[in-house]
C-alpha cells in the first residue's frame, strides 16, 4: 500500500500521511480529497512513500482524486520555494493556486437551443423575434435567447415544441479558441524587429532566458512581445504563454489587440471575473487548452501544463506587489516561476524599477532598447508649472497656464487628459465650527467625500456612510467641509472654465467592471471626450490618438512620506502618465503643476533624463545600502490596544536573533496606526545582500510565542511601508 504526503490549502508546517487504497490512480501532484479532523479537505498530493512508510500506523485513506492533470514538479518547487521566500506557510501558498475550485470538476452542463429552419404555423410577433435572435447570437440557453429577444422563457420553450428550435445539451464552459501565430503582425521599425528577433531566438532555444524590453512610452513593446509569443507558439504549438499587466482596465483594453494579432481572445484572469469565468480559465490552464493567458498578478498561481514564456507588462508598477495575505512581488515571483518551469520571461517597461535595472547591467537579464516611437509621433514635451510663481486662483487647483493650455486644445479640437491620483471629490472633511476630521471607526484614516453619491468613503477599508448634515462631534449643522481637491473636484472647476466641453472621470469608482471601462476607453478613442479626469488608472498602456495634452493636477503628492521609493515611484507615474500624449501624428505636450520644481524627479522629468535620475537614486540607495544594494524585511505587529501591542513589541524585540550585519530598526507606529480597531507597530531589518533575510524572519518567528489577540506578519522587501 502506498503513502501519500498531502499538503492541504490550511496553516499547516508540513504535508500529512494518508493511505492510497487499492486501484486509487493516485499520483504527485494529483489534487485529492481526505480526512483531516471531522471534516473532508482539498489537498494536493506532495510525495508519495512505499510500503514501508506503513509499518506500524494506522492511517486514513485518501477519500477521492479528481480527474485533473497532476500539479507539475516545477509547480511545487515554485510553491515550497514562495512559501519560503516569503515567509509563508506552503498551505496559505498552495492556495493561490486553487481560487477556482470549481475547476477541478468537468465543466457543468447547460440546454441551449438552434435553429432547425423549421418555421411555426403559428409565427407571433414574440416568436420572430425570438428566431431572429436565434440567428444572431447562435446556440445559446434559454434565459439568454429570451433576454436577447425581449421575450419570456416561455416563448422559447413553444417554439422547440413547435419544433422551430432543437434543444441540446452541451458544456457551459466552452474551450477558448486557439491563437494562430502566423496572422500578420505590425509592420515592425529596424529597432523593433532587432529586439523581437532577439527574443524569437531565444524562443528556438528554448530553456530559461530572461529580457528587460526597455521602450520609451508609445515605442511599441506591446507588438514586439506579440513576435516573442508567435514564435513561441509556432516553436511548440501547446506552449502556454502567460501576461501580467498590473490593472484589470489594461486587461480589458488590450484583449481586442490580442484578438486582432492572433485571431483568438486570450483565457483572461482578474478578479473582476465571475465565478464561472475563472473556473472556465482554471481548468483550460490546468489541461494545457488555454494558450495564452492574461491576467493581473493571482494569475501566476495558476497550474499550467506547458508554460513557456511569461511577459511582465508595466513591470516597474507596484500594484504588481501583494500586500494582503502572502506577502509577495509578482514581478520577482515571476522570474523564478520562470526559471524553475525552464521557461523565457519578459520584464517590460518605459521606466524600469531600479532593481530590474540593477539586474540588466550585471548581466542577469538581456537588456533591449527601443529608444524611439515609430512613424510621426514623438515623445511629448513636458514642462514644469511652478505653482509658487503661478498659482491656481483661491479654492481652485489649475493653474492659468494650465487653464491657457486646456482651452487651446479644446478650441484645436484635441483631447486633454488632467491625472490627481486621489479619488472622489474631497480628501478630507473637517468641521468647521470644531475642527474635526471624519475618520473610519476604529482607524486613522481619514474619509473621502464623493460628491457624486453624496458619500463619505474610506479608500483603505470600503467603509462607506452617506454625508451627514450635522457634525458627529459637536452637532453643529451644515458645518462638514470637503478640503483639497479629488478628481470630481477638479472635473467641477473645468466644467465651470469649459462649459461647452465633453468631460468625464475615469477611476475605479467610475470605472467599476469591465463594461463600464471599455466605455470610457471607447468614448476616449472616438473622440467623444474633450478632457479625461483621472486616477492612476489612466496612465498605463492607453492609446488615444487624439490626445495631445497632458496635465498633472499635483505631482507633488507622492513624494510625501518616508517611503524610499516615492521618488522613483513618482518619476515613473509621471513619466507614465506624460507618455499618453502625442502617440499620433499630432505633437503632445505635458504640463506638471508641482510647488517643487528643483526635485530631481522632477527635473529629469522635465529634462527627459531618465538613466540621470536613475544614477541618483542608485547612488542614494548604495550609499545607505538599501534595495538593490542591501535588502529589507517589516514584521508588522498589531493587537486591539496600544498597551498590549506595546507589550508584545518589546517581547518581540528581546527574541530577535543576533546576525552577522543585520540592523534592526524599530519599533514604530505604522503609517496607518490604526486599521480596523487595531494598534499597529513596525520591525524593519535591514542586511546586505548575500544574507538569507527569509530564514532569519522564520528564525525570529519560530521564537515568538505571542498571546492569541497579538497578531504577527512579515513583509520580504516591503515597498508601500503602511
Amino acid at each position: 500500500m502506498a503513502v501519500a504526503r498531502i499538503l492541504f490549502v490550511l496553516p499547516l508546517p508540513e504535508p500529512f500521511d494518508y493511505a492510497v487504497p487499492e486501484g486509487m490512480d493516485v499520483r504527485v501532484g494529483s489534487y485529492v480529497t481526505a480526512p483531516l479532523g471531522q471534516t473532508e479537505r482539498l489537498g494536493v498530493v506532495w510525495e508519495l512513500l512505499g510500503n514501508e512508510a506503513v509499518a506500524g500506523r494506522t492511517l486514513k485513506p485518501v477519500l477521492s482524486v479528481y480527474d485533473v492533470p497532476p500539479m507539475r514538479d516545477a509547480m511545487r518547487e515554485f510553491i515550497s520555494w514562495g512559501a519560503k521566500y516569503t515567509v509563508s506557510h506552503p498551505g496559505h501558498v498552495l492556495g493561490m493556486t486553487l481560487r477556482a475550485r470549481g475547476g477541478l470538476s468537468p465543466s457543468p452542463t447547460e440546454t441551449v437551443f438552434h435553429l432547425t429552419g423549421d418555421v411555426p404555423p403559428k409565427l407571433t410577433g414574440a416568436r420572430r423575434r425570438v428566431l431572429d435572435a436565434a440567428e444572431e447570437v447562435g446556440a445559446v440557453n434559454a434565459a439568454t435567447l429570451a433576454a436577447a429577444a425581449g421575450v419570456s422563457s416561455g416563448v422559447v420553450k413553444g417554439l422547440e415544441k413547435a419544433g422551430a428550435l432543437r434543444a441540446e445539451e452541451m458544456a457551459a464552459d466552452l474551450p477558448f479558441a486557439l491563437p494562430q501565430p502566423d496572422l500578420p503582425g505590425a509592420q515592425l521599425t529596424g529597432e523593433q524587429a532587432e529586439a523581437a528577433a532577439v527574443m524569437k531566438a531565444s524562443m528556438r532555444t528554448g530553456g530559461f532566458a530572461a529580457f528587460l524590453l526597455d521602450g520609451v512610452t508609445g515605442s511599441g513593446k506591446t507588438e514586439v512581445y506579440f513576435e516573442a509569443i508567435a514564435e513561441a507558439l509556432r516553436v511548440d504549438p501547446d506552449a502556454q504563454i502567460l501576461v501580467l499587466l498590473p490593472e484589470i482596465a489594461l486587461t480589458q483594453a488590450i484583449l481586442s489587440r490580442f484578438e486582432a494579432r492572433f485571431g483568438a481572445a486570450p483565457a483572461p484572469w482578474h478578479s473582476g471575473l465571475s465565478d464561472k469565468e475563472r473556473r472556465r480559465t482554471w481548468r483550460e490552464a490546468a489541461h494545457g487548452r488555454a494558450r495564452i493567458v492574461i491576467g493581473a498578478r493571482s494569475a501566476l498561481f495558476l497550474p499550467y501544463a506547458n508554460l513557456k514564456l511569461v511577459i511582465v507588462d508595466e513591470e516597474h508598477d507596484g500594484s504588481y506587489k501583494q500586500e494582503d495575505g502572502v506577502t509577495y512581488h509578482a514581478r520577482d515571483m515571476a522570474v523564478m516561476r520562470a526559471k524553475l518551469e525552464g521557461a523565457a520571461v519578459v520584464l517590460a517597461s518605459a521606466t524600469p524599477a531600479l532593481e530590474t535595472m540593477v539586474n540588466a547591467e550585471a548581466g542577469r537579464y538581456t537588456r533591449l532598447m527601443l529608444a524611439a516611437r515609430p512613424g510621426a509621433s514623438r515623445l511629448p514635451d513636458v514642462e514644469l508649472v511652478d505653482l509658487r510663481r503661478a498659482p491656481p486662483e483661491k479654492n481652485h487647483w489649475l493653474s492659468p497656464w494650465l487653464i491657457q493650455a486646456l482651452k487651446e486644445t479644446l478650441a484645436a479640437g484635441e483631447q486633454s487628459l488632467l491625472f490627481l491620483n486621489r479619488r472622489g471629490y474631497a480628501p478630507l472633511v473637517i468641521c468647521k465650527a470644531c475642527g474635526e476630521r471624519l475618520k473610519t471607526p476604529g482607524t486613522e484614516n481619514w474619509l473621502t467625500e464623493h460628491r457624486y453619491s453624496g458619500r463619505l468613503v474610506c479608500h483603505v477599508t470600503g467603509y462607506s456612510i452617506p454625508k451627514p448634515s450635522v457634525c458627529p462631534a459637536c452637532g453643529a449643522k451644515d458645518s462638514l467641509m470637503g478640503v483639497g481637491p479629488g478628481v470630481e473636484r477638479v472635473a467641477e472647476e473645468v466644467r465651470v472654465l469649459m462649459p461647452e466641453a465633453r468631460i468625464e472621470i475615469f477611476s475605479s469608482d467610475t470605472a467599476m467592471g469591465g463594461d463600464a471601462t471599455r466605455g470610457i476607453i471607447e468614448r476616449m478613442e472616438t473622440g467623444d471626450i474633450d478632457v479625461l479626469i483621472g486616477t492612476q488608472i489612466v496612465a498605463k498602456g492607453h492609446n488615444f490618438p487624439n490626445l495631445t495634452l497632458v496635465g498633472v493636477v499635483d505631482a507633488d503628492s507622492g513624494m510625501k512620506g518616508g517611503d524610499l521609493r516615492a521618488g522613483e515611484r513618482t518619476y515613473q507615474l509621471l513619466s507614465q502618465v506624460a507618455g499618453r500624449a502625442g502617440r499620433a501624428e499630432r505633437p503632445g505636450r505635458a504640463l506638471v503643476q508641482t510647488y517643487a520644481p528643483d526635485n530631481p524627479a522632477m527635473l529629469a522629468l522635465a529634462d527627459g533624463d531618465r538613466d540621470g535620475f536613475l544614477q541618483i537614486e542608485r547612488d542614494v540607495r548604495a550609499e545607505l545600502g538599501l534595495p538593490p544594494f542591501g535588502r529589507l524585511a517589516a514584521m508588522i505587529v498589531s493587537a486591539p490596544s496600544a498597551e498590549m501591542v506595546e507589550e508584545a513589541c518589546r517581547e518581540i524585540s528581546l527574541a530577535a536573533p543576533n546576525g552577522a550585519g543585520i540592523e534592526l530598526f524599530g519599533p514604530a507606529p505604522a503609517p496607518i496606526t490604526v486599521l480596523r480597531g487595531r494598534h499597529r507597530r513596525r520591525f524593519l531589518v535591514k542586511s546586505p545582500r548575500n544574507v538569507d533575510l527569509s530564514a532569519y524572519m522564520a528564525a525570529w518567528l519560530a521564537r515568538l510565542k505571542p498571546p492569541r489577540p497579538v497578531r504577527i506578519s512579515v513583509d520580504i522587501d516591503p515597498y508601500s511601508f503602511m
